[in-house]
């Protein structure tokens, strides 16, 4: 894994403008999962990363990565590299693959 060094990077913190919508006094940072680490994936610095890393654990955000609905795909690639999946395991990509594509786009 990319991020195998994560624990040394413990003060990392997520950017609070990466969740400018929520109020951040009374989010509920695991009910909320899904959303914080999509949002990093998609807009997230390094120390967003290794932030996601320490408050989830690699497994949860493996999981959560799985069950994210859209990405694009430049951010598709990226996750299957760094997090070493196969794109197939990934709703995003299977959602993708079902929607009907017109013949000019």
């Amino acid at each position: 894994m990319f991020f195998k060094d994560y624990k040394s990077h413990h003060k990392a913190q997520i950017r609070e403008s990466l969740l400018w919508e929520y109020d951040l006094k009374n989010f509920n940072w695991q009910e909320m999962r899904s959303v914080v680490i999509q949002r990093v994936i998609e807009r997230g610095r390094l120390d967003d990363f290794y932030a996601i890393l320490n408050l989830y654990g690699p497994k949860r955000v493996k999981e959560s990565i799985k069950q994210i609905p859209y990405l694009n795909l430049k951010d598709l690639s990226f996750v299957c590299s760094v997090f070493n999946l196969e794109k197939e395991n990934l709703k995003c990509y299977l959602k993708q693959q079902s929607t009907i594509q017109h013949w000019n786009s």
